[in-house]
């Protein structure tokens, strides 16, 4: 378990660069663009492409090809295995290049389904819909990129998959500060940033596979057995390992309804969970699922279930104290992050009651990431989906309840109760993986637990306690300058730290037991 934790923190430190830069940008868009019909119109023809990036390309693609790529690798000569990949690489590519035309020619489709509320405004309908017909090939580029850093995962060369993303937020970055100022809709620029970043982020694979002898020479094969096999994994795998994607879209589709800026303050809301989801939650479900492939296909059942007692352990050893990091200093990590310039202090107050209630759901987030490759590493996509769907519906009609409720009591921030909704489903979800796992004797916790538990809900506690007690309110953040409020930040998120694993290590919990999780 210590090459998988070595594995994973690999994988988390390269994604810590990318959301950095992903923070950089998002800061700038803030100071550059506040919170007004562009911004609501850019969020969501990046949205569209993005959430279609998670839900095939990382998502069901993802869950598909890595298990039956570790089959080929395990049972199969070098020869097979490369005519594997580039028959999935010309198929994937074929279909995504129809996809890709029907999407730019039907883009005011596209935005009436994810966003109808636009129709009230023309102006937001119409730039919308130009600015997806820019990005939307974005999903071509990314997909095509996925399937290269599948193929990286599954060689044990997690790095460069991971740093890939960086040139996603350089070409933003570089869009927003370079190109956009000089030109008279400098809103439509930031839509060509993507674009031209999901080129980069693609050719940049290419050397990496041509050293694994690797890089794809694509060929359509439809009928192809090992291409049907990721097909009819993927279509089911969409809902299964993709619901929180789903949830967010229909969050985006009810907030496009509420008032203007309600669109951004649930993208900043979304961005400030995904920080600390990215770097372990993903990184952690990046590298296990390979491992739990290989555990499947040399049919080791109690390896197997020893890796996901590892992963679930680090899961809540970690997603817990960031749960109640984020939900504690919402306020002053988004002062300090976005509340600047056009974004100001009614925006940073919205933003936050979202991150709130949304990063409540953080630690589901993250477990659904460890629990769901225990089905698809088996090549079991039934359960997942239905466990998927289940969650889904729950969600949809939590957000209904919710919004009608808080627009009715007249209370502030009806978007927060969408991100309320998305939590609370994500633990459905979670438990409902949890349960089956459990019950088909896939997962058999190790000894420990009863000993763990009490440990880390004390030193929640009292971190927790700390941190809303004394970090102070946003009206008094908003009040420092920019560097005051980073050195606060800094300080405040490094005592956490130092509470939290002190907490633990007074009760007994020493780095040498952290490292053996699920050694049993």
């Amino acid at each position: 378990m210590t090459t998988l934790l070595r594995s994973t923190a690999v994988v988390g430190s390269m994604t810590l660069v990318s959301r950095i830069l992903g923070f950089v940008r998002d800061m700038l868009y803030a100071r550059l663009f506040g919170a007004g019909v562009g911004m609501d119109a850019f969020f969501v023809a990046f949205r569209i492409p993005n959430l279609l990036r998670r839900l095939f390309a990382e998502g069901a693609f993802s869950q598909a090809f890595v298990p039956v790529l570790s089959e080929y690798k395990t049972r199969d000569d070098a020869a097979q295995m490369r005519r594997f990949v580039d028959d999935v690489a010309g198929t994937l590519g074929g279909i995504l290049i129809l996809v890709t035309v029907l999407g730019v020619i039907g883009a005011p489709l596209i935005v009436m389904a994810f966003a109808p509320g636009f129709l009230q405004h023309a102006e937001k309908f119409a730039l919308t819909v130009s600015m997806l017909r820019i990005t939307f090939p974005y999903l071509l580029f990314i997909s095509l990129t996925a399937l290269a850093g599948g193929i990286l995962n599954s060689f044990g060369r997690f790095a460069i998959p991971a740093l890939t993303p960086v040139f996603l937020n350089l070409c933003m970055i570089g869009a927003a500060l370079w190109v956009a100022p000089h030109t008279p809709q400098p809103i439509i620029y930031l839509a060509w940033g993507v674009f031209v970043a999901g080129i980069v982020q693609l050719v940049f694979q290419f050397p990496f596979l041509r050293q694994l002898r690797l890089l794809p020479r694509p060929r359509w094969a439809w009928r192809d057995p090992g291409v049907q096999r990721i097909l009819r994994l993927m279509l089911p795998a969409i809902f299964g390992s993709s619901v929180a994607q789903i949830n967010l879209l229909v969050n985006t589709l009810l907030a496009s309804f509420l008032v203007t800026g309600s669109v951004t303050w649930l993208y900043y809301t979304d961005r400030l969970v995904e920080f600390p989801l990215g770097i372990f939650g993903v990184a952690l479900a990046t590298v296990i699922l390979p491992g739990l492939s290989r555990k499947h296909a040399a049919a080791e059942p109690e390896a197997f279930s020893r890796m996901l007692d590892w992963g679930v352990r680090w899961v809540l050893l970690i997603g817990t104290p960031a749960t109640v990091g984020l939900m504690a200093l919402s306020g002053p990590l988004l002062a300090s992050l976005f509340g600047y310039g056009a974004f100001g202090v009614h925006d940073v107050r919205m933003t936050a009651l979202s991150v709130i209630t949304y990063s409540a759901g953080l630690l589901a987030f993250m477990m659904i990431k460890v629990l769901a490759p225990g089905f698809y590493a088996r090549q079991d996509v039934r359960t997942p989906v239905r466990i998927g769907v289940l969650a889904m519906l729950s969600n949809m009609v939590l957000n209904v309840i919710f919004v009608v409720l808080m627009l009715h009591l007249k209370l502030p921030g009806p978007h927060a109760g969408l991100a309320l909704a998305n939590a609370l489903s994500a633990y459905l979800n979670a438990a409902l993986l949890f349960y089956n796992l459990r019950k088909n004797g896939i997962y058999q916790p190790q000894s420990g637990w009863r000993t763990l538990f009490p440990k880390l809900l004390l030193a929640n506690g009292v971190m927790g306690l700390m941190l809303v007690l004394w970090s102070g309110d946003i009206t008094t953040w908003m009040s420092w300058h920019a560097a005051t409020r980073a050195w606060h930040l800094a300080g405040w998120v490094s005592a956490a730290i130092v509470v939290y694993f002190g907490a633990l290590h007074l009760m007994g919990l020493r780095l040498a037991q952290l490292r053996g999780f699920g050694r049993g």
